[in-house]
């Protein structure tokens, strides 16, 4: 795949955190395809929609309003119309707290845009 389309995947990622760090939902669940199924780090049922995406930010943003979220390292690898990134992330959940851990982003291709289809995120431990 092409440098642009990788410059175009980390784009999304430092989008979507900044759109976390901000409280901004709509800018949180932008990249993320309507069919999307994920695993969370903390919370063990899988989680299937944008709907069910949603309500999880919102557990985590009331649980914690001043919330972080930043990933490091990031690297993509494609396969045909598939990509998946994966990163180390950090959360901070407020007065010195963090949480660290690994992430992983599928990605599928619509057109010219990509949308995660699949996500897993696991502590560190």
């Amino acid at each position: 795949m092409s440098k642009s389309v990788r410059r175009q995947i980390l784009q999304l990622e430092r989008e979507q955190a900044r759109a976390i760090n901000r409280g901004e939902l709509p800018g949180a669940l932008r990249m993320f395809d309507r069919g999307f199924v994920g695993f969370s780090s903390t919370r063990h049922k899988r989680i299937c929609g944008l709907s069910a995406l949603r309500k999880t930010f919102q557990y985590y943003l009331k649980r914690s309003p001043k919330m972080t979220y930043h990933i490091e390292r990031p690297h993509v690898d494609f396969s045909g119309s598939t990509a998946i990134a994966t990163f180390y992330w950090t959360v901070g959940l407020g007065r010195g707290r963090k949480i660290h851990g690994r992430g992983t982003h599928v990605f599928s291709e619509h057109g010219k845009s990509w949308r995660v289809v699949h996500e897993h995120f696991s502590r560190a431990h």
